[in-house]
């Protein structure tokens, strides 16, 4: 008996359905430094694990741009003050229609708005003064320690950096995760978990003026028909969910295409609240709260948590949001 219950276990093994690999992959350029994730043949995204330059943006037009800060007469293109190389962001973001979402490194105004990036216009060590959003005094730098895995849906980087005060004395290290998962329903998820040390005493991270942007920022392509939504339920609700969709035509689409961002209720004062500027292409969720300044202590990281959602829709239901954040926080 015992023997045809082998045989049959072994018959029901052979014929059970075999988990299929995921189709993602990351990879490094090494001529380059970028970090690649490509779902078979098609990019997803590059994180930018190395120093760009103006020269090196990958754009939209496919057009490169050497002398950015080049005054023609008497008048500079863009404020030379900011465009500075940069690194540790995530550009460019494709959507699911391999059209490109995000923007680096804009023409005129902003150069240093670098598509998705995780900085604060106001970092304060001490008594002086810096500014990681706008490259100033203080700047995000790679420290090679850099890792990959695998999943059965999905890949993920994990990446260190050390915010360097005028480019020397290490202030604070950074671990970046950034999890990239398979295409389900026209959707892809990509969570990012993003946590900082300090490695000295008395910093603090602030909005801009303690009232505007900062925390995980993300400058778009600018789609025809842009619509910009962000919902946070009142702190009365048995649940508060947070979230906000960038939505519209883009170019070397098909049809409508968006970008959603969720919070996850962990996150140190959450919610954040959301800062948008249409004219930018641009909605966030701002850290910490207005008003205020954020302590980092070296023996209390800081640990914030988004899921971004790419889809292929527009006008989505609140309800559909609703569900994203439940499971993204459940």
């Amino acid at each position: 008996m015992k023997y045809i219950i082998l045989i049959y276990l072994l018959i029901l093994a052979c014929n059970s359905p075999i988990q299929q690999k995921s189709s993602l992959s990351v990879t490094q350029d090494e001529s380059n430094g970028h970090v690649i994730v490509k779902d078979l043949e098609d990019t997803v995204l590059i994180y930018n694990y190395h120093t760009i330059h103006e020269k090196d943006v990958i754009r939209l037009d496919g057009a490169v741009r050497e002398n950015y800060n080049r005054v023609e007469g008497d008048t500079f293109v863009t404020t030379s003050i900011y465009a500075v190389p940069r690194s540790d962001y995530i550009h460019p973001l494709y959507g699911l229609q391999g059209e490109m979402l995000t923007r680096d490194w804009p023409d005129g105004g902003h150069p240093h708005h670098r598509a998705i990036f995780w900085a604060w216009p106001e970092v304060e060590w001490g008594k002086e003064k810096g500014d990681i959003y706008a490259l100033q005094t203080v700047f995000a730098r790679p420290t090679g320690n850099l890792e990959f895995s695998n999943g059965e849906d999905f890949v993920e980087i994990k990446a260190e950096n050390l915010w360097k005060w005028e480019d020397t004395t290490d202030i604070v290290r950074e671990i970046a995760k950034i999890k990239v998962y398979d295409k389900s329903e026209d959707l892809r998820w990509i969570d990012l978990v993003l946590t900082f040390h300090a490695l000295k005493d008395s910093i603090t991270i602030a909005t801009r003026k303690t009232d505007s942007y900062g925390g995980l920022n993300l400058r778009m392509q600018t789609p025809d028909h842009q619509s910009i939504r962000h919902h946070s339920d009142t702190i009365t609700n048995e649940v508060i969910r947070s979230w906000s969709d960038f939505s519209g035509h883009f170019l070397g689409a098909e049809k409508s295409s968006g970008l959603a961002v969720l919070q996850h209720g962990s996150n140190p004062e959450y919610p954040g609240t959301w800062v948008e500027y249409p004219d930018l292409a641009w909605v966030q969720p701002t850290f910490p709260t207005p008003g205020t300044r954020y302590a980092l202590h070296q023996n209390q990281p800081l640990t914030l948590r988004y899921r971004l959602v790419i889809h292929n829709e527009n006008n989505i239901q609140d309800k559909i949001f609703e569900e994203w954040w439940d499971e993204y926080n459940h």
